[in-house]
C-alpha cells in the first residue's frame, strides 16, 4: 500500500528545516555599516567600516587595548585593533598614494591600528581584505605600516572616518571616537595621474573630438606640465589626422603653448588666423593670457584688434584699459575704463565694483593688472 503523499514528503521537509532556519535575517546592527569617500585630484579614496558607540564605556586602553593582543579567538595571537567593528575595515585607493610619507600602491587594503599609551598609533594596511575583524591577522600580509599620533578632540559617541584639508594633491583622513582623533595624512601624484588618464582617454572615442585634445593641452599649459606634450596635443587639435579643426579655441590654445615655449612668431601666426573668427570674449581672454606672460605690447595689439573688430562691445574697452595700463599709458587707460564702466552688463556687480576700484588706481598712476 502506498504512503499518502503528504506523509512521504514529511521526512524531506524535516531534513530541510535546519537549513531553512539557518538563513540569515536582515536586522539592525549595533555597530552599523558606513562608508566615506573623497576624491583627491582625480583619485578616489573610500573607507568601508562599522561604527561602534561609546555607550559609557572606557575606550582607549580598555575596550580598545593597547598594542597587539591575543583576543582569544581566531588564529592570531597578536592582533591589532580592527579600527572599527564587525568585519575588517577596508580602505581603497584608486591610484598610488603616499601615506604619512610612505608610498603605497593603488588597491584595497584591510585597515587596522595598534595604539600605544603615549599616543603613537601604528596604522597597518594589509593585503588581507576578507577576514572578520583582526582575529586572523597575519603580519606577513602587511603592505605598509606607518606611525602617526593621536590628538585630543571633542567627544564623539559613534566612531567615524572623515576627510579634511583637501587639496589638489593631498588630504587628511581621520578616525574620530570618544575624545580622540587619529589623523592619517595622504598625498597623491595628481599631475602624473591626470596625464596618464588623459593619454588613455585620448586613445578612446574622445580622441575623435578636437576639443578633447585642446582641453588636455590647456590643462598641461595651465599647470606647467610637460609643455612639449602640451604642444603635441595642441597640434593634434588643430591639424591631427583624427580630429584636427582650425577653429579659434584650438588655434588660440596652440598659440598659448607656443608663447609659453618662447616661439612668439609662430604663436602670432596662429592668432592672426584665429582672430578672424574669434568672439569678443575669446580675443579678450587671449589678451589677458598674454599679460600673464608679460607680453605687454603684444597684449595691447590684441586688445586693439578686438576693438577694431567688435567696437564698443563688452568687455572691449576694459581690455583696452588693461592693455594701455600695462604699458604705462594711464591716461588712455583711464579713458577706456570710463567707457567700460558704462558698458558693464546688468547684474554684473563683480565687474562693476572692480572697475570702480581700478578707476581710482589709474587716477593714482597705479597699474590695474
Amino acid at each position: 500500500m502506498k504512503k499518502p503523499l503528504l506523509l512521504a514528503a514529511l521526512p524531506l521537509l524535516l531534513s530541510c528545516a535546519p537549513v531553512l532556519l539557518a538563513q540569515p535575517l536582515t536586522l539592525p546592527q549595533v555597530s552599523p555599516a558606513a562608508s566615506v569617500s573623497q576624491t583627491i585630484g582625480i583619485t578616489e579614496v573610500t573607507v568601508l567600516y562599522h561604527r561602534p558607540s561609546v555607550l559609557n564605556r572606557e575606550i582607549w586602553g580598555s575596550l580598545v587595548p593597547y598594542g597587539f593582543n591575543d583576543l582569544g579567538f581566531g588564529t592570531s595571537k597578536a592582533s591589532p585593533w580592527r579600527a572599527g567593528a564587525n568585519e575588517n575595515t577596508l580602505i581603497s585607493f584608486q591610484h598610488d598614494v603616499v601615506v604619512a610619507g610612505s608610498p603605497l600602491p593603488a588597491g584595497t587594503y584591510g585597515l587596522s591600528m595598534a595604539l600605544a599609551p603615549d599616543g603613537t598609533v601604528t596604522v597597518i594596511f594589509s593585503h588581507d581584505t576578507g577576514s572578520w575583524g583582526s582575529f586572523f591577522y597575519d603580519p606577513s600580509r602587511d603592505a605598509l605600516r606607518v606611525p602617526v599620533k593621536w590628538e585630543d578632540a571633542p567627544f564623539r559617541e559613534q566612531l567615524s572616518y572623515d576627510f579634511s584639508d583637501v587639496t589638489k594633491d593631498s588630504a587628511v583622513l581621520a578616525l574620530s571616537w570618544e575624545k580622540k582623533r587619529i589623523p592619517i595624512p595622504l598625498k597623491v601624484h595628481t599631475d602624473d595621474n591626470v596625464v596618464a588618464s588623459l593619454r588613455q582617454e585620448l586613445n578612446g572615442s574622445k580622441g575623435f573630438q578636437s576639443q578633447s585634445w585642446s582641453t588636455a593641452s590647456a590643462y598641461l599649459l595651465k599647470n606647467n606640465i610637460d609643455l612639449p606634450l602640451a604642444l603635441e596635443w595642441a597640434q593634434d587639435a588643430v591639424s591631427g589626422r583624427t580630429s584636427g579643426e582650425r577653429i579659434f579655441v584650438n588655434l588660440s590654445n596652440e598659440a598659448a603653448v607656443l608663447e609659453k615655449l618662447g616661439r612668439a612668431d609662430e604663436a602670432k601666426a596662429d592668432m592672426d588666423e584665429a582672430m578672424k573668427t574669434g568672439t569678443t570674449l575669446q580675443i579678450h581672454q587671449y589678451g589677458r593670457f598674454l599679460l600673464t606672460l608679460g607680453r605687454k605690447d603684444r597684449a595691447l595689439e590684441v586688445f586693439k584688434l578686438n576693438a577694431e573688430r567688435h567696437p564698443n562691445e563688452w568687455p572691449v574697452n576694459y581690455g583696452l584699459a588693461r592693455g594701455y595700463s600695462a604699458v604705462g599709458d594711464y591716461k588712455t587707460a583711464l579713458d577706456a575704463l570710463l567707457k567700460a564702466e558704462t558698458q558693464v552688463p546688468a547684474g554684473d556687480a563683480l565687474n562693476a565694483a572692480a572697475i570702480k576700484l581700478n578707476i581710482e588706481k589709474l587716477r593714482r598712476g597705479v597699474d590695474i593688472n
